[in-house]
């Protein structure tokens, strides 16, 4: 305001009662604010140089580590009626209680003599086998006892041969014999002719050599006939050798056929005896089969097949059982960029449906309802969403997992990996570039962690 009065300003007048001078007066506002926006800085300047856990973030489910402790299904293993329920859900079953009572649908199967049936046609089946067995023996017998008589055949022939060759040389001789005498009975009779003519002999002598020149030409002729007749008899004997051999390896070729066919016909036996038993502990088998029992100790979940009198195809389902003991493990899927920065051992930090959680993706320490894991098993291959499986155990030197924690639940994992500045992180984010890629522990280091068994 303008000083033109002579009267100055009262002094025993207060500011505060002048509510517009308030708002107008100039204050240092200003420098509060710049004090405040320079502290912000600040701290969001060391705020950036904080360290950060670089990780891959993923979906999953709770699962068992082992394949047979894993929710099974209990199935048909043949086409049969439902005929009665023995358990129902949440029942505790142990390995080998009855389940389910089912019976028999197929025309080949409905017979209640069935295995006996079975067992007499096996009897019939092992009696023929007998039989060709007792008559493979007796051909046996049968054709030793024709070796035996071959051999006696032979040496009989073989003597009779022997005897006539023997004979055939004492007749060669005799006929030489002969033969000189009637040579020696020629020169006899002719100097006698010649002493006759000469008047030397009488005619009576002459006469008697002629005589004596017919005898012995009779007596050589008669050897020579009988040296004949032993040579065919020596031929004969020697025939007879031939037909011996050709007639008994004939019998021997016969009871030799019969042998091998009595053998085969023992085979075949035995083959359909080897059917026949197959067969009969398939339909023992199969009976037994009627009953379906627990493979083994858990609790019934879930009722697939219900009712009484439905019927049901070989591998049909009939209920799911949960086994009693069982190791959880978190069963996530990552993505294909994601898997070179994954390895075995690996830490992960994971988030449970139904756990209350406060989660600092970046600062694992802080973080509260998070539980920790290790990486034991990554998938060679893709699933049908391009995804790859990884399998985490609990981490043995942790907190342990939540005690009512069951299979089937929903889990988020968080795959830790390299610690690096906030800055370089929101850097990272702001470009699109994948996490650094390294390994967490060293190989020796890995191998050395005690996973679950």
């Amino acid at each position: 305001m303008l000083n033109i009065s002579k009267k100055g300003n009262p002094k025993d007048v207060s500011e505060a009662n002048f509510d517009s001078y308030q708002r107008v007066k100039t204050s240092d506002f200003h420098k509060r604010n710049a004090y405040i926006i320079l502290a912000i800085g600040a701290f969001f300047s060391i705020f950036l140089f904080l360290p950060w856990t670089q990780n891959i973030r993923s979906s999953g489910k709770v699962t068992t580590l082992r394949p047979e402790q894993r929710p099974q299904k209990v199935m048909s293993p043949i086409a049969g009626r439902v005929e009665n329920w023995h358990v129902r859900e949440g029942d505790f079953v142990e390995k080998g209680d009855t389940l389910i009572e089912i019976s028999e649908i197929k025309e080949k199967y409905l017979d209640p003599e069935l295995v006996q049936r079975t067992e007499e046609q096996l009897q019939a089946k092992e009696f023929s086998a007998e039989s060709y067995d007792e008559k493979v023996k007796a051909l046996n017998n049968q054709i030793k006892a024709l070796q035996q008589l071959r051999v006696l055949k032979l040496e009989q022939a073989t003597n009779k041969r022997e005897q006539a060759e023997l004979k055939v040389q004492q007749d060669s001789l005799d006929l030489e014999a002969k033969n000189t005498d009637y040579e020696i009975a020629i020169e006899q009779f002719q100097r006698m002719e010649q002493m006759y003519e000469d008047g030397v002999r009488t005619k009576v002598d002459l006469e008697k050599r002629k005589l004596n020149l017919q005898e012995t030409e009779a007596a050589f002729l008669g050897t020579q006939a009988k040296l004949l007749g032993t040579r065919n008899e020596l031929l004969n004997a020697i025939i007879e050798i031939n037909n011996i051999e050709s007639e008994f390896q004939d019998k021997l070729a016969k009871a030799q056929s019969e042998k091998y066919s009595a053998l085969s016909m023992k085979l075949n036996a035995e083959s359909e005896i080897a059917k026949l038993r197959n067969q009969r502990q398939n339909y023992i088998n199969r009976r037994n089969m009627y009953f379906i029992s627990a493979p083994q100790a858990g609790y019934v979940t879930e009722a697939l097949t219900v009712g009484i009198g439905e019927t049901v195809k070989e591998g049909t389902p009939f209920l799911s059982i949960m086994p009693e003991n069982y190791q959880l493990a978190v069963s996530s899927f990552v993505q294909p960029i994601d898997l070179p920065l994954l390895d075995l051992g690996q830490r992960v930090r994971i988030q449970f449906d139904g756990w209350p959680a406060i989660v600092f993706s970046g600062w694992e320490n802080i973080s509260y309802g998070t539980y920790a894991g290790r990486i034991v098993a990554i998938d060679n291959f893709a699933n049908q969403n391009g995804q790859y499986r990884i399998l985490i155990a609990p981490d043995p030197d942790e907190y342990p997992w939540p005690d009512p924690l069951r299979p089937g639940g929903g889990a988020i994992t968080l795959t830790l990996l390299k610690d690096v500045p906030l800055w370089y992180e929101i850097w990272r984010q702001f470009n699109g570039f994948p996490p650094d890629f390294y390994n967490m522990d060293p190989p020796e280091k890995i191998n050395k962690i005690p996973l679950p068994k």
